[in-house]
C-alpha cells in the first residue's frame, strides 16, 4: 500500500517522498485543500502547521478522508525529544507525531513502527 503526504512546502514534501522511495516505499502526494481517499494508504503522513488551531481542523479532514489509516502528524510546533507515540500523538488521534526539522532516521523509524519495512 502507498504513504500518503500531505505537506504544503514543496521542499519539504519532496524529501519526504525521497527517503520513502529510496526506502522501498510507494508515496503519492495528497492534494492540500481537499483531502480525499482516491485509493487505499497503508499511511498517511500530515503536516500540521498550528496543532492546536486552525492545524487541528486540517488534522480532522485528513482523519475524515483516511478513517482507517494510520497517521503520523509533523510540525514545528512539536518540541524536539516528544515521546512519538505519547500524549500528544493521542491527544492529536494520530499514530505517531515528530517534530519538525525531522531526519531521516526518525521518519523511516515511524513508518517502520507503524506499517513494518517494506517487501
Amino acid at each position: 500500500m502507498d504513504i500518503v503526504i500531505y505537506e504544503a512546502d514543496y521542499l519539504t514534501r519532496a524529501l519526504l517522498g525521497e527517503w520513502l522511495s529510496q526506502a522501498g516505499y510507494r508515496v503519492r502526494i495528497g492534494r492540500p485543500h481537499e483531502p480525499r481517499l482516491d485509493q487505499p494508504a497503508g499511511l498517511v503522513i500530515v503536516s500540521v502547521y498550528m496543532p492546536k488551531d486552525a492545524g487541528a481542523q486540517w488534522l480532522l479532514s485528513i482523519q475524515a478522508a483516511h478513517p482507517e489509516t494510520p497517521i503520523i502528524a509533523i510540525s514545528g510546533q512539536f518540541r524536539c525529544g516528544l515521546n512519538a507515540a505519547g500524549s500528544t500523538a493521542q491527544g492529536l488521534g494520530v499514530q505517531q507525531v515528530i517534530a519538525k526539522p525531522l531526519n531521516r532516521t526518525d521518519l523511516l523509524e515511524a513508518v517502520r513502527a507503524i506499517i513494518g519495512a517494506t517487501a
